[in-house]
């Protein structure tokens, strides 16, 4: 089996041999002119390029901007990579008629059959279908929360716990922070992470997750996170305060009374984990969020009285 040599490497061939090579080139050299991206007989063929008409083989992470959101999709792992949110009180706003009933889940029609989630891939799976952008999100326009229910916005969660708890939660939470006027515009990054853990057994580090589907092929995130920048007015120099938020929540049961403060983790560490740069250009103007203001999650009234609920709802504000 031949072996590719680096460009930086000379060989040296004898007489015969180099003559033999350099015509064998020559020949080919009207049909590589006819299919070769290079546009000059005199620039280097090294590295290689795959020529036009026959593309490169990816990976691709196809991008949607929607009405209320914009999603990065994997096709590998057939869920989003991230996605992101502008919430502001009128991007909040309820339209006229529009109502969840009228929604349901659907499979992406910008994404390839070979490459797309189906709905046959979450049936009897154990999981449910977790919004990456959340449906109450998107409530302007019946258009703009139909889209929410694309596969392509959707990842697997754990449901009980999780999905129709926790998770939930602090979806919530992001809302009350403009609707509370805590802040005018809150900016959101939401998506999968897949963690190691250490083998007790051989002291080693592995990365492990489910797929699930028929054929398995929609993966099973290990965690989930958002990355929350909230800003208002403030008298600084630059006139605004950045508060940064930066949670990941394991994706399993989590009690509704666990602070949200136990998922704080440091910027720098997610996107180590997840290869991505949040908020870059204005990373060092932040302030941490929840020494801002107070990071509670109010549950339903299912799980706490009324009581507790409107104590948590009045605690959801600035620290003294």
């Amino acid at each position: 089996m031949s072996k590719r040599m680096p460009g930086r490497f000379k060989f040296f061939f004898g007489g015969t041999a180099l003559g033999a090579l350099i015509g064998y080139y020559l020949s080919k050299s009207k049909q590589l002119k006819e299919w070769s991206p290079i546009t000059s007989s005199k620039e280097k063929e090294w590295p290689p390029r795959v020529p036009i008409h026959l593309e490169y083989p990816g990976p691709i992470n196809d991008a949607f901007p929607r009405k209320a959101y914009y999603a990065s999709y994997n096709r590998r792992l057939r869920h989003p990579n991230w996605v992101f949110e502008h919430l502001t009180k009128d991007s909040l706003q309820i339209g006229e008629n529009v109502d969840r009933k009228f929604s349901k889940f659907q499979e992406d029609p910008e994404i390839p059959a070979k490459f797309n989630v189906k709905l046959v891939d979450y049936f009897k799976s154990g999981y449910d279908r977790g919004h990456m952008a959340p449906a109450a999100d998107a409530r302007t326009s019946q258009e703009a929360l139909n889209e929410t229910f694309y596969l392509t916005n959707i990842a697997p969660q754990v449901g009980n716990g999780f999905n129709r708890d926790y998770w939930a939660f602090l979806e919530g939470f992001c809302r009350r922070l403009v609707r509370q006027d805590l802040f005018t515009d809150v900016y959101v990054f939401t998506g999968p992470a897949y963690l190691p853990y250490e083998d007790k057994e051989d002291g080693k580090w592995y990365v492990k997750y489910q797929l699930i589907g028929n054929p398995p092929n929609v993966s099973v995130p290990t965690h989930f996170f958002k990355v929350i920048l909230a800003v208002k007015e403030d008298n600084g120099p630059s006139g605004k305060l950045y508060a940064l938020g930066c949670f990941l929540l394991p994706n399993q049961y989590i009690p509704h009374d666990t602070p949200l403060t136990d998922y704080v983790v440091p910027l720098d560490a997610l996107e180590r984990a997840t290869g991505l740069r949040f908020f870059e250009n204005v990373q060092e103007k932040t302030v941490p969020l929840c020494e801002e203001i107070k990071c509670v999650l109010v549950p339903p009234s299912k799980w706490i009285d009324s009581n507790s609920r409107e104590k948590l709802l009045t605690d959801q504000g600035p620290k003294d």
